[in-house]
């Protein structure tokens, strides 16, 4: 979540809550990515060796397989992204996801010869790259001739809400618009159809008491978590100005050592 002091009813969808409640309606995501893909879906589905894991109401990401017009599926993870990370974070952390969709597909007992196509899509609340593009889309290509694509199906879509280039169609830059500003008011000025269905899908979550119920749980489990980790950040600090190892404090406190390096590496940047 991007702001944990909102009420529900005052969410954007680029809160993590209702961005993921609004995507895990099959029709509504099937049109989302219909508009981002600029081709037609006709199915959308969650992967197999996913479906536990992604009823997560804290998650600021999605997985579908979509079913294109050709017949063969394609892999998709859509993400939320409102903390502008340093510059190569978000590219990283695309290929991670990249890597990851190809896992799934193992997991499913499909042919590693015949791995799906794959989009990982970042919407983005401010501009990743600083070229004043609603759009950047990135395919493996040769360095010394960029007429030439690697052929291996896997595309990387960064969407930027702060665009202000005349890069997209007006539906796409109304679509953008309405993710920062996803009000009532908004909704009933747009033109674009997509973003009536939208609106429709925002008002059943911010008008669910079920809803409302597991957001407020959701904002206590972060608090929690939050004063946990504050807890344990101090906790290693002392410890590491004591001069106890980061393994010994990773052993003594229980924790994964990487996330004691992390802790102290934060430390000492500071």
């Amino acid at each position: 979540m991007s702001n944990t002091t909102r009420t529900v009813q005052e969410l954007n969808l680029t809160d993590g809550f209702l961005f993921a409640r609004v995507m895990a309606d099959a029709e509504t995501c099937r049109r989302i990515l219909e508009r981002i893909l600029g081709a037609s879906i006709r199915h959308v589905s969650i992967p197999a060796s996913r479906k536990a894991a992604d009823i997560h109401y804290g998650g600021n990401a999605i997985r579908r397989i979509v079913s294109l017009n050709d017949d063969r599926q394609t892999a998709c993870h859509v993400e939320m992204e409102c903390i502008n990370q340093p510059e190569a974070f978000l590219p990283k952390k695309a290929r991670y996801h990249e890597e990851d969709m190809d896992l799934d597909t193992r997991a499913a007992g499909d042919s590693c010869r015949e791995p799906k196509r794959s989009f990982v899509i970042f919407i983005c609340s401010f501009d990743p790259f600083g070229d004043r593009r609603h759009l950047y889309t990135f395919e493996n290509r040769c360095a010394e001739n960029p007429s030439l694509t690697l052929g291996d199906e896997t595309t990387k879509i960064f969407l930027n809400t702060k665009g202000s280039m005349h890069d997209v169609d007006s539906e796409m830059q109304e679509f953008l618009s309405y993710v920062e500003n996803t009000t009532d008011d908004f909704a009933s000025r747009a033109r674009s159809p997509l973003i009536k269905e939208i609106y429709k899908k925002v008002m059943e979550v911010k008008e669910s008491k079920e809803m409302e119920v597991e957001y407020m749980t959701l904002l206590q489990r972060d608090r929690e978590n939050l004063e946990l980790g504050t807890t344990l950040a101090t906790k290693i600090i002392k410890l590491y100005h004591k001069g106890i190892s980061n393994e010994d404090i990773a052993s003594s406190l229980q924790l994964d050592l990487e996330y004691v390096n992390s802790v102290i590496s934060d430390y000492e940047n500071d």
